[in-house]
């Protein structure tokens, strides 16, 4: 009987592990395809109709600052802190107005909160499962009680959206949860969709969304970028944008229609489903590991025979 030699062994392991992950692969490919749902809860934000109050900054917090912990952030010009001026979202802000200045005439404002994506990334890497999506409404939720603080969610995030609460002593992630506990429970609708005063902000299913947002452009094409941000961008969004400036100069990042978590997903469901790959490369391994302790013995052996 032909012996197998180290060489035969892992070119064996590595065709069976290649097999079985091309395997993997095939199944995942035909059971996790992205799948769109436009019936999920969402916001169409219209930056040519931003008046650049922040009135839905305010609403923001005052109607969830007890269930987010949000407090007001201190100007650097405003030593007596009697305005709430954050630079950026952080771990007491959930939603941000800036402004975007091109030139005298080109500017426009914009609004920063969590894009609750139809396939989120925050939701994929969480590994206790502190970020969920839930499946009829499509809101991109956070639990502060199962949370272990390993803030992958904001590595994964594309947007930069979730934030940590360094300052605090029992710190949370901080992102808009569509005022899933408050003013949607209470009112059926966002805080800031509800005061906004020049209805830049509007609030339903992304269904009806994209429709408004598609008459929009078709409407008035000379006053908008002739595209939806956030209709495909990483495999879509629920947070929905039209603007009369370029999206990348107003701070949206250029993301592929793919959505980065079915790429990892992938990944961890071929390779690591039913341990595959980790029992394969741990058996070649012990089986090199095995080899070269018998070698090693077999020279100590040889030495030991010529010392005699």
């Amino acid at each position: 009987m032909k012996k197998t030699s180290r060489r035969d062994f892992l070119k064996l392991a590595g065709a069976t592990g290649a097999g079985l992950l091309a395997c993997g692969a095939g199944n995942a490919l035909a059971n996790e395809g992205l799948q769109v749902n436009n019936d999920e809860l969402g916001m169409l934000y219209d930056a040519t109709k931003c008046v650049g109050c922040k009135a839905c900054m305010s609403a923001c917090k005052r109607v969830n600052s007890d269930y987010g912990s949000l407090s007001y952030e201190k100007a650097k010009f405003d030593e007596d802190g009697l305005w709430d001026a954050p630079s950026d979202l952080s771990g007491s802000t959930r939603t941000l107005i800036k402004l975007f200045k091109e030139s005298e005439k080109r500017w426009s404002y914009v609004k920063y909160s969590c894009m609750h994506c139809q396939k989120p990334s925050c939701v994929s890497v969480c590994p206790v499962s502190a970020m969920t999506k839930e499946k009829i409404s499509g809101i991109v939720d956070y639990n502060k009680n199962t949370c272990i603080g390993c803030r992958y969610c904001q590595i994964a995030c594309p947007y930069n959206i979730p934030k940590f609460q360094w300052e605090k002593a029992v710190p949370q992630i901080v992102k808009c949860d569509l005022c899933k506990a408050t003013n949607l429970r209470e009112k059926g609708i966002t805080a800031c969709a509800e005061v906004c005063p020049a209805a830049a902000i509007k609030f339903g299913k992304r269904k009806d969304l994209l429709e408004e947002a598609h008459q929009r452009l078709k409407d008035t094409p000379d006053k908008y970028v002739a595209h939806v941000y956030g209709e495909h961008e990483g495999g879509g969004t629920n947070h929905l944008y039209l603007a009369s400036m370029p999206f990348n100069k107003l701070g949206l990042p250029e993301i592929k229609p793919e959505a980065p978590a079915e790429f990892s997903e992938k990944i961890q469901h071929t390779i690591y489903k039913g341990f595959i790959a980790p029992v394969a490369l741990y058996s070649t391994l012990c089986f090199i590991a095995v080899k070269n302790m018998k070698k090693h013995q077999g020279h100590d052996d040889d030495h030991q025979k010529g010392d005699k």
